[in-house]
């Protein structure tokens, strides 16, 4: 009987996850946060055993579902660097399909690395976990150094003058800094004075993610004049096996890394993901000599270069899949070394207050994966042709009001009333400035990376001290 109820949640929770995660911009967590109260409403009627799959099938559904929004409304989050470029880019040729179909085939392909690992996980991870665990303080800041200093001077020298050319260089690092000092501002402020009443506290920080990547992106929208081109359905995926294999390993790498690390989110793990695949044998683009007098020179890419997007976006499944189902699934990696497992993100935060594995949980839920992946995967196919067949009916501007009045309604109920629409309005600003001035969005997750450096070093009190935020 509690195999069937497993099963039963499981399948309900798919379904919920996939659902909810067409409605652009908004994430998963919003959701999983509502449902934890309706569940504290009506906790004598639902098994408590059924807390886990239920959840657990919502967040692996989202991991696939999430990318038609992405790709089809161009509705980011924090997972958007696995994905948001390469689709766009194949979105404007005509081949979203095959854009969001990658990705599918990659997170499928992560939920069977995460199964694949458990023996590493309770045998070899336990004592990397021990040893970690007291340097992450430097580690992080390893990370940050990275992504930060990956974004250096992009431009291509291009004015007529020398300053026309130094600000052509220079003004994305410039905004991405500026990003990066304001959301560690922010930061500091709600980690060391939460804003959220205490009966809501697991939904603290929700108006600030909101207001870094799901209204800046709406905002765009709006006043965007570029319409998708029609889009292009066959009946075969344009990828290979080697593909498939180029793109496991560093997305296995970076999941891994941003399931573990706390605040390194998939969009961070994807910049060093994507600097292990990048520029396999690329050859540079040429131009073709005319095949007669007085024609137009032919601009000619490589093959390699489509291959780059492909496997990027592959890895990209693999690194989010594990981000978002690995940081949770490893709450139940239960050892005499890891008592309270090793999870790490924001459902494992939200569900802390209600819900705590058992020895066996890990097992239990590991098939859950499986068999949410599995239904997810089909689901991801269907919804995805049934997006191309009405993408050139929909007014997406149009369908962004209501959708930005419900997250407005969401951050005022769950997010602390007016001083959580505050801090969202604060948020949005800074988020505008990686949308409009070609920085990663990236840089707006030092609202949690800074902070958490900080305190894993012992310095946390003391900035907060030095700030007068006590």
């Amino acid at each position: 009987m509690e195999g069937l109820t497993v099963v039963s949640y499981s399948l309900l929770g798919t379904l919920v996850g996939a659902v909810l995660c067409l409605i652009p911009s908004l994430h998963i967590y919003n959701f999983a946060g509502i449902a934890i109260v309706i569940w504290l409403r009506v906790r004598t009627s639902i098994p408590y055993f059924a807390i886990g799959p239920f959840f657990m099938s919502m967040v692996v559904a989202f991991s696939f579902i999430n990318t038609i929004p992405m790709t089809f409304f161009g509705a980011a989050d924090e997972s958007a660097g696995a994905s948001m470029l390469p689709s766009n880019d194949m979105l404007m040729r005509g081949r979203g399909r095959d854009a969001a179909l990658l990705s599918g085939v990659g997170t499928f392909l992560g939920a069977l690395i995460l199964i694949v690992l458990t023996p590493f996980y309770y045998h070899v991870w336990t004592y990397v976990n021990v040893i970690l665990d007291r340097h992450l303080h430097w580690v992080l800041g390893l990370v940050v150094v990275f992504y930060v200093m990956s974004e250096w001077p992009k431009g291509a020298g291009r004015g007529k003058t020398p300053w026309a050319k130094f600000r052509e260089a220079w003004r994305n690092v410039f905004a991405g800094l500026v990003t990066f000092v304001l959301a560690t501002i922010v930061g500091l402020i709600v980690t060391t004075k939460p804003l959220a009443p205490p009966e809501l506290s697991f939904q603290n920080i929700m108006p600030v993610f909101v207001g870094f990547f799901a209204i800046p992106s709406i905002i765009q929208t709006l006043i965007s004049e570029n319409k998708a081109p029609l889009q292009y359905k066959t009946g075969y995926l344009n990828a290979d096996w080697a593909d498939v294999g180029y793109g496991a390993l560093p997305g296995t790498i970076g999941g891994l890394m941003c399931a573990y690390m706390p605040a390194v989110t998939v969009g961070v793990s994807a910049i060093f993901s994507g600097h292990m695949s990048n520029h396999r044998n690329l050859h540079q683009a040429s131009f073709e000599k005319p095949r007669e007098s007085g024609t137009v020179v032919d601009f000619h890419t490589p093959e390699m270069y489509y291959r780059q997007e492909r496997v990027f976006l592959i890895g990209g499944g693999v690194n989010k899949i594990l981000y978002y189902v690995g940081a949770f699934l490893l709450v139940f990696v239960l050892t005499a070394m890891t008592p309270a497992g090793m999870g790490r993100g924001g459902l494992n935060i939200m569900l802390k207050p209600v819900f705590s594995p058992e020895q066996g949980d890990y097992f239990v839920m590991a098939a859950t994966v499986l068999f949410s992946a599995a239904l997810s995967m089909l689901l991801l196919i269907a919804f995805t042709d049934l997006v191309i067949r009405f993408l050139p009916k929909i007014n997406i501007r149009a369908m962004y009001v209501p959708i930005l009045a419900l997250i407005i309604g969401i951050v005022f109920v769950m997010g602390g009333g007016w001083i959580g629409l505050l801090v969202c309005a604060v948020t949005t600003c800074v988020g505008c400035i990686p949308v409009f001035y070609n920085c990663r969005r990236s840089h707006c997750m030092a609202v949690l990376l800074v902070p958490i450096i900080l305190n894993f070093a012992g310095y946390g009190d003391a900035v907060a001290r030095l700030l007068r935020l006590n």
